[in-house]
């Protein structure tokens, strides 16, 4: 049995003792102040003390022992600790505590000392604490002092914020800072002349501050800035630094490769992968430019600060390389003045979204026009896959991929037929289509086919669906396929495919029928609907459900709602830098 209100008690009592000045042994002496206390508690709380009494030393007899290296402020502050357990801190007596919590090597009360600086960082005082903790070696402090500095540049840069704290930080806070994978809300060229501003105020061997400022992501940084402050700053001239900075303006040279020389100066900082609900509107067939990003830890939404260039509908979009490439699809033009009417353009154009400066760039175009069709990557890789042209034209059989090391479109394999409508998925080098309708022929299918993209030669017909499907999803989860609702489905099943036994099975259906929703796939391996439309008395409706699908246990939940109801959007998963709210 244990009485944890005996150690508790021995301490109250020694307490006491201290208090009444009975029993004391030793009186410690700072600063001219005299502090009696209790040898044998002082030798099992300090490290230093232990050693100090030891019977073959001279303090072990002496009646008063001098501490020079501690103010009596620490000292007091120390020995309440010993006593009580307790120690009262502030900003302003912080490094008299730690102080003598180092010297007379009391690791509790350090531990203390780590924690209400952890607890306690704000935008006034993070830097003063970063420093503190970087003076007395303390790496648990440090650590958290510099991811809060990291999280919070863009307050401590703003109006309101503390530069000049910034400015006067320790080398080792300063070099974790500029490394960090986040750091929200900054562009790179603030904190690339925030490195600048430090190394005039602190002066580095030029062998530290290449080190330093190797940490900048120069391809994060416009050409044109990256010319200019380099025209005026000495640091950025050293032959190594130099190399670094050249290798940024050839990376912005070198566009349709973007994608595919990706490295860490040219990575956004930041480390989660955010949902883009890319296009689709409130009603069919009138789709908006907004682009909404889904955070799946916070479940919150934003809006881009950027649209797209183009109402667009049956598009496909995919990420390489975190750029995101919207394709083809049906341009919609409402009538301005009625806003009933709309002319429906199949397009053949191709954007690209770079997050890193949040901007589109027109790409190569499509060999043909292209909507309804499927779109995937395969090694880095897109592939454009049949689908139609203007409606009343024939259905596409063509393949074709973008090579990006020549910024251009090449055919691929054909499919055996026409086919516009179906869903696509991808495992490993296996690009697996599925359902959509032939040619013109009036019904749905329920084939599956196969392309092996090592061998590249020819589409091969797996095992079919239980159900012929068209304008449905499907995602790959641990090495099978899921299929998900398309239109008008007269039931609400999905279903799994195992590609190594090439067979179909029927999993648990949802409660209501849906099409045109938004699909992804999380880290974690469940399946996220967004949105859609469904049947409700007798009419199409727009919902603002987000739906996800736990292949595991083959159940499904309600995660959370859209800020407003959406069809026809597209999904894709890529890092953007986190927004500040302010």
């Amino acid at each position: 049995m244990l009485s944890k209100s005996h150690g508790e008690g021995l301490l109250s009592r020694y307490q006491s003792l201290r208090q009444d000045g009975r029993m004391c042994d030793i009186i410690l002496e700072a600063q001219g102040k005299e502090f009696p206390a209790h040898r044998t508690l002082l030798a099992c709380s300090s490290d230093y003390f232990w050693s100090l009494f030891q019977e073959h030393t001279l303090e072990s007899r002496a009646r008063t022992v001098s501490l020079p290296a501690v103010s009596s402020t620490g000292l007091e502050l120390v020995l309440d600790f010993i006593y009580t357990s307790w120690i009262s801190l502030s900003p302003s007596t912080l490094e008299d505590t730690l102080q003598a919590s180092c010297y007379l090597q009391v690791t509790h009360a350090l531990d203390l000392c780590t924690e209400y600086i952890s607890n306690s960082l704000t935008l006034d005082n993070c830097c003063f604490f970063a420093n503190v903790a970087a003076r007395y070696s303390l790496s648990d402090a440090l650590a958290v002092t510099s991811r809060f500095i990291a999280r919070h540049m863009a307050g401590l840069l703003g109006a309101s914020g503390d530069r000049s704290g910034l400015l006067e930080l320790n080398l080792d806070s300063f070099r974790e800072v500029l490394g960090s994978d986040e750091i929200p809300g900054v562009k790179e060229t603030a904190l690339l002349q925030l490195a600048l501003d430090w190394l005039s105020c602190n002066p580095l061997p030029a062998l530290e501050s290449n080190s330093l400022l190797s940490r900048v992501r120069f391809g994060l940084v416009p050409p044109e800035d990256l010319n200019h402050m380099s025209s005026l700053n000495l640091p950025l001239r050293t032959p190594f630094i130099h190399s670094l900075v050249q290798k940024a303006l050839h990376y912005h040279m070198q566009v349709p490769l973007q994608p595919l020389i990706q490295n860490v100066h040219t990575s956004l900082r930041a480390t989660t992968n955010m949902v883009l609900l890319v296009g689709g509107g409130a009603e069919a067939e009138r789709p908006q430019t907004q682009i909404q990003s889904y955070n799946q830890e916070s479940r919150k939404f934003h809006v881009l600060p950027i649209n797209m260039v183009k109402k667009l509908q049956y598009q496909g979009v995919c990420v390489v390389g975190n750029f995101l490439f919207v394709l083809g699809g049906e341009v919609v033009e409402v009538d301005g003045e009625s806003e009933k009417t709309a002319v429906m353009t199949v397009s053949d154009q191709v954007w690209r979204y770079d997050p890193r400066f949040e901007r589109w760039e027109e790409m190569e175009p499509l060999l043909q026009k292209r909507a309804q069709f499927s779109c995937c990557v395969v090694e880095g890789v897109i592939y454009a896959i049949g689908g139609r042209g203007q409606r009343g034209e024939p259905t596409l059989s063509s393949v074709e991929r973008y090579n990006m090391s020549a910024g251009c479109w090449r055919s691929g394999v054909s499919l055996p037929h026409a086919i516009h409508g179906q869903a696509c998925a991808t495992i490993g080098r296996g690009i697996y289509i599925s359902g959509g309708i032939h040619g013109s022929q009036p019904e749905s299918s329920k084939e599956v086919l196969f392309l092996n993209t090592s061998d590249d030669d020819v589409w091969i017909r797996r095992s079919s669906m239980s159900i012929a499907r068209f304008g449905h999803q499907m995602a790959a989860i641990k090495e099978k396929l899921y299929a998900f609702l398309g239109m008008y489905e007269p039931f609400c099943d999905i279903e799994c495919y195992d590609p190594k036994q090439n067979q179909w099975t029927r999993l648990k259906p949802l409660l209501q029928d849906r099409f045109c929703y938004g699909l992804t796939v999380t880290p974690g391996g469940c399946a996220l609907m967004f949105g859609g439309r469904k049947w409700q008395d007798g009419q199409e409706v727009c919902i603002h459900d987000v739906l996800e699908y736990n292949p595991e246990y083959d159940s499904w939940r309600k995660v959370c709602k859209l800020p407003h109801p959406l069809c026809g959007t597209q999904c894709a998963q890529m890092s953007l830098q986190e927004l500040i709210e302010r």
